[in-house]
C-alpha cells in the first residue's frame, strides 16, 4: 500500500455511511460514533452557502466563527433600523462595533450579526449561538462608521442597504448576495445521536434565556437548562424604564418600588421557562452585569431618557458618571451587586419561587428551582446573599402553604472560588463552572478585547487552540479539577456542571467526563454536538 488519504465528505455524507456501515455488520455503533466528527453536526442545523455560489463568491476579510451557519442581507447599523427593514419583508445583516443587550430585538431580527470587536464569548457571539444565528465577531480589519452608516473593509466602502453575506462556519465576510440551503436533518442524524444517548454519561442541558430557546433546546434533546440569564429579561422595552428608575433611585424605597414593578415580569418570564422544560432542571442565575450596561452611555441618549423618564439632564449624567467603571467585568457585579443592593435579590427570589408554586399548581410538575450566586469569591459573601434568598424562598411559601425542594448553588468563575471550593461548597449546593469568566480572570485575558492577540498567539504557535474556544486544561483546567476534589471533600454528593461555552466544544467535554462533572451546558443549536462529544469521550476514555 503506497498512500491513503481521508476520503473528504459532508456532514450528511459522514453520518449516512457510519449509519450504513453499522447497519451492514461492518463497524458496530462505537465505531460508527467515533466515525463522525462533531464540529461536522453544525452543517445539519444551519443553513449553508450553495457550493458554487460560494466558489465564486468574493471573500472581503475574515474574523472568528463566532456562531456557526451563513446568512447573506443588506446591512444596517442599528438594532430598530434592522428590524424596521425585516418588518417591511428585507432580509438583514446587523453591523455594529460591538452589540450589547440592548440590540437584541435587532439581533433577534436579523439573519447574521457582524462585529469589529468582540472574541468567541463577546456579547454578539454567546447571544447569536443561543439562538442559531450566524455571527462572525471581532472582524479588527473592519471600519464600522454607525453615524454615517458606512462599512469599510479594505477598498470597499458599503452603504445602509448593501448586500454582503457572511459565513459563521468560517468567519468569512463575502461580498454581495450569496444563495444558502436549508439544513437537512436525515434519519440517520437520528440514529447515530440515539446511540450516542446509550452510552455517554454526561448530562446535556443548555444555556437559555427565554421559552423560544428552550423549546428548541429540547427538540435538540437537551435534559435541563444549566444557564439562565436574568439580565436579558431587563432589557425588553416595557421593562427597561423601570430598570433605569431602580438604578437611578435615590434611596431604598425609590428601589423597591421600580422592582416591585419587575416582579410580575420576571415571574411570568419564570413561568415560560419552567412550563418549556417540564420537570427537567432549570438553574436561573441572579443579576450578573453591572448596572452601567443599563443606562445610556452618549450624550443625546441621556437627553433623550431625561425627557422619557422626567429626570433632570443634570441628575442623569451625574449619576451614569457615578456609575462608570473603568473596568466593570472585574467591578460592582454578580454578588456584589446583592450585597450592596439585597432588594434586587429578594425580587428575583420572590420570582423565582412564586413561578415554580404556580407552575407546580397549575401543570401538575414537580420543579425543583435552581438557584445561582454569580461572581463568587468568598464563603462569606456566598453565605450573605443565600440568607437573602432563603428568607425570600422560605416566606413566600410560608405565605401560600407550600413546601417543596430547592437548590442555592454558585457559578466558579473566579480561581479565588476554585482555591477554596472545600469552603465554598459549606454554602453551596451546586457548582457550575463559568469558564468564560475564569478563563479571562486565570490568563488575564479580556474576552471582549483580545481577539487580535489570540489570532496572533495562534499563529506563531504560543496557543494550539483559542482559550475561549476549548478548555486551558493545563491551567484553568486544573482550577476546574481542584475545585471538583475540593467541593467533593466538604459535600460529596455536590451537584457539579459546566455553564460556560467550552460546554458545546468537542475537546473541553472530553476533559469535563475525565474530571467528573455530572453535565455540561451549552448554547441550543450545540446541544446535539454535545451529546455526540459525550459519547466519544466515554468510548475514548475507557
Amino acid at each position: 500500500m503506497l498512500q491513503t488519504r481521508s476520503g473528504k465528505r459532508t456532514a450528511p455524507a459522514a453520518v449516512k455511511i457510519a449509519v450504513d456501515m453499522e447497519g451492514e455488520g461492518l463497524i458496530d455503533k462505537e465505531a460508527a460514533i467515533m466515525r463522525i466528527e462533531p464540529a461536522q453536526i453544525d452543517q445539519l442545523l444551519h443553513p449553508m452557502f450553495d457550493g458554487s455560489e460560494l466558489a465564486a463568491a468574493e471573500k472581503l476579510t475574515k474574523g472568528l466563527p463566532a456562531s456557526p451557519g451563513a446568512a447573506t442581507g443588506k446591512i444596517y447599523f442599528t438594532a430598530s433600523d434592522a428590524e424596521a427593514a425585516v418588518v417591511n419583508g428585507e432580509k438583514v445583516i446587523l453591523v455594529r462595533l460591538e452589540t450589547s443587550p440592548e440590540d437584541l430585538a435587532g439581533m433577534v431580527a436579523a439573519e447574521g450579526i457582524l462585529t469589529a470587536r468582540g472574541g468567541m464569548t463577546s456579547h454578539a457571539a454567546v447571544v447569536a449561538r443561543g439562538m442559531g444565528k450566524c455571527c462572525v465577531s471581532g472582524c479588527s480589519e473592519i471600519k464600522v462608521d454607525e453615524g454615517n452608516k458606512e462599512l469599510t473593509i479594505g477598498n470597499h466602502v458599503f452603504k445602509e442597504g448593501d448586500y454582503i453575506s457572511l459565513d459563521g462556519t468560517a468567519g468569512d465576510v463575502l461580498k454581495g448576495k450569496v444563495k444558502t440551503v436549508p439544513p437537512e436533518l436525515s434519519g440517520d442524524f437520528g440514529k447515530i445521536i440515539s446511540w450516542a444517548d446509550e452510552i455517554r454519561t454526561l448530562k446535556v442541558r443548555t444555556n437559555a434565556d427565554n421559552p423560544r430557546d428552550a423549546k428548541q433546546a429540547v427538540e435538540f434533546g437537551a435534559e435541563g437548562i444549566g444557564l439562565c440569564r436574568t439580565e436579558h429579561m431587563f432589557f425588553e422595552e416595557e421593562r427597561i424604564p423601570a430598570v433605569r428608575r431602580m438604578i437611578l433611585a435615590d434611596n431604598e424605597e425609590e428601589r423597591r418600588e421600580a422592582l416591585k414593578f419587575l416582579l410580575p415580569y420576571q415571574k411570568s418570564d419564570f413561568k415560560g421557562i419552567y412550563e418549556a422544560m417540564g420537570e427537567r432542571p432549570v438553574t436561573i442565575r441572579l443579576l450578573d452585569p453591572p448596572l452601567h450596561e443599563f443606562l445610556p452611555h452618549t450624550d443625546v441618549e441621556i437627553r433623550e431618557l431625561s425627557k422619557q423618564i422626567n429626570v433632570p439632564y443634570e441628575n442623569l449624567a451625574k449619576k451614569t458618571e457615578e456609575l462608570h467603571e473603568f473596568n466593570p467585568m472585574l467591578g460592582h457585579r454578580g454578588c456584589r451587586l446583592a450585597v450592596t443592593y439585597p432588594e434586587i435579590a429578594e425580587m428575583q427570589a420572590e420570582a423565582i419561587i412564586r413561578a415554580a408554586i404556580e407552575v407546580r399548581a397549575e401543570k401538575g410538575l414537580d420543579i425543583i428551582p435552581e438557584i445561582m450566586i454569580p461572581l463568587v469569591g468568598l464563603r462569606t459573601e456566598l453565605a450573605d446573599v443565600k440568607k437573602t434568598v432563603i428568607k425570600v424562598v422560605d416566606q413566600v411559601m410560608a405565605d401560600v402553604g407550600a413546601k417543596f425542594d430547592y437548590l442555592v448553588g454558585t457559578m466558579i468563575e473566579i480561581p479565588r472560588a476554585a482555591l477554596t471550593a472545600d469552603e465554598i461548597a459549606k454554602e453551596a449546593e451546586f457548582f457550575s463552572f463559568g469558564t468564560n469568566d475564569l478563563t479571562q480572570m486565570t490568563f488575564g485575558f479580556s474576552r471582549d478585547d483580545t481577539g487580535k492577540i489570540i489570532k496572533e498567539y495562534r499563529e506563531k504557535g504560543i496557543f494550539d487552540d483559542d482559550p475561549f474556544q476549548s478548555i486551558d486544561q493545563v491551567g484553568v483546567g486544573k482550577l476546574v479539577e481542584m475545585a471538583v476534589e475540593l467541593g467533593r471533600q466538604t459535600r460529596p454528593n455536590i451537584k457539579l456542571g459546566i455553564c460556560g461555552e467550552h460546554g458545546g466544544e468537542p475537546k473541553s467535554i472530553d476533559f469535563c467526563h475525565r474530571v467528573g462533572l455530572q453535565y455540561v451546558s451549552c448554547s441550543p443549536f450545540r446541544v446535539p454536538i454535545a451529546r455526540l462529544s459525550a459519547a466519544q469521550a466515554v468510548i475514548r476514555n475507557r
